[in-house]
């Protein structure tokens, strides 16, 4: 890796226009770890005039061609998955173990996930005598987050390519050497110039300018709703489609047939994955009032066990969140949880025992919450879980959906009848019954404030489609 200082534009890796930088943090010893070069518009403006130009040429290549394309980049992406998680863990603090185990070789997953995708893709439909096709949507900007830096970039890039489209990415400032290396993968393999570029900086300055550029004709957005909505606001002048993945505060209705232990210990340690890191964390654990204090002490049990530790260190199961502004708002929020009358059941404020830099958050967890609590309310985005009591499964179900909310749902019950049942009543775009994972084929993206469109598979393609109907194609 030598091109922390460069971008990735029409083929070549090449200088920005000005000479602006910021250092790299580990989370887990707040030092820094090297520096990335800061995009400007200027620089936006010309990996979009890259990408525009690459347009025709790329649009009009044939499946076959797009499918030899990724199982190339598939192929130069598998010799770097050490060093890859190697990187993701120094970034953004991630346990080594889950780096190597999921960060990872969950990119290489979607790519192919994606040639599965376009191998069994019909791109022309005939109705009657009219042929409905398929064409790319065109230049595509992407701006993906960092706390599963490899997932949002493969997820975006990987579909976009199937499709024809090409791209400009902007990576989050706090993860840019694992999507440097994934530039370095897709130049390895020969994506041909101008179809992929991209751009380190902030999301104010080159995020802006892409939602706001006249010539991306899709914004693919992966991050919290504030930032989304700004996103959108920008992106409205120029009526380019808008694809977004937002924030969550996802639901776990553990019904009262359910096996309570593997439930709960299922859903704490769900929750604490990451650090807490993911839009689709079960965040509220949803149980029967009556069984709280059993939901309590099994939850703690399980926080009781959870080590937050160097991320490269024996035994640790959680990493630090990624950096002091993160570290900042869960302090100000696991107070908030003390102050409006929840019951501290595990964790609380400050460094875990045994740490004195990094920004660690210990385990916690809160029962007795109610749903109007700010910690019900808002995303944490960190390892700190909310236990809510309903009076019945149809209260349950009233609290799940009580939220501005709507990307993931998550049912326990005695049978998979019962759970199917609560789980069609759940507003979500996923929703996992009796702890199944989610099917990478499958569309994952969210309801409401949650964000619009899908990723994944099929669905992840069509969202870089555009439909044209030809009337007569086919006309005597």
């Amino acid at each position: 890796m030598g091109h922390q200082l460069q971008f990735y534009i029409d083929g070549a890796w090449v200088d920005p226009l000005e000479d602006r930088r910021i250092d790299v943090i580990d989370p887990s010893t707040e030092e820094p770890i090297g520096q990335i070069a800061l995009g400007s518009k200027r620089d936006v403006d010309r990996a979009v005039a890259a990408a525009k130009a690459a347009f025709p040429r790329f649009a009009r290549t044939s499946k076959a061609e797009r499918l030899d394309l990724l199982r190339r980049i598939v192929a130069a992406y598998e010799p770097r998955l050490e060093e890859l998680a190697a990187t993701v863990s120094r970034e953004m603090g991630a346990p080594l173990k889950l780096a190597r185990e999921v960060q990872t070789p969950i990119g290489l997953t979607h790519l192919k996930k994606m040639i599965e995708t376009l191998e069994n893709f019909e791109f022309d439909t005939l109705r009657g005598t009219t042929m409905i096709t398929r064409e790319p949507v065109g230049v595509c900007g992407m701006i993906t987050p960092w706390n599963w830096p490899l997932n949002q970039i493969a997820c975006k890039v990987a579909p976009a390519l199937a499709a024809g489209c090409t791209m400009i990415l902007k990576p989050s400032e706090f993860t840019p050497t694992s999507a440097l290396i994934f530039a370095e993968i897709l130049h390895e393999a020969g994506v041909p110039k101008g179809v992929f570029n991209l751009i380190n900086g902030l999301g104010p300055e080159v995020g802006a300018a892409m939602s706001e550029h006249p010539d991306i004709d899709m914004i693919s957005f992966t991050g919290s709703t504030r930032a989304g909505i700004d996103v959108a606001k920008r992106a409205a002048p120029t009526v380019k489609r808008v694809s977004q993945e937002l924030g969550g505060k996802s639901p776990n209705v553990i019904l009262d047939d359910a096996d309570l232990a593997k439930a709960v210990s299922g859903g704490v340690m769900h929750m604490f994955n990451n650090s807490g890191q993911s839009c689709n964390a079960p965040s509220r654990m949803i149980v029967p009032l009556s069984k709280m204090k059993e939901v309590a002490a099994i939850a703690k049990g399980v926080a009781d066990k959870t080590k937050a530790g160097d991320p490269r260190g024996d035994g640790t199961t959680i990493g630090p969140v990624v950096n002091r502004v993160q570290w900042d708002k869960i302090q100000a929020l696991i107070k908030k949880g003390i102050d409006e009358g929840a019951t501290l059941v595990a964790g609380g404020p400050g460094l875990p025992e045994g740490v004195n830099k990094g920004f660690y958050v210990r385990p916690t967890i809160f029962a007795d919450v109610t749903n109007d609590m700010t910690i019900a309310r808002e995303e944490i985005f960190g390892p700190v879980l909310t236990i809510l009591g309903a009076k019945d499964e149809a209260d349950a179900v009233r609290i799940a959906n009580d939220t501005p909310y709507g990307l993931a749902g998550y049912v326990s019950a005695g049978s998979v009848e019962r759970a199917r049942k609560v789980g069609r009543q759940i507003r979500a775009g996923n929703v996992n019954l009796q702890g199944v994972p989610n099917d990478r084929t499958a569309p994952f993206g969210g309801y409401k404030q949650s964000g619009n469109g899908r990723e994944w598979g099929k669905y992840g393609l069509e969202e870089y489609l555009e439909a044209k109907a030809v009337a007569g194609y086919n006309a005597a």
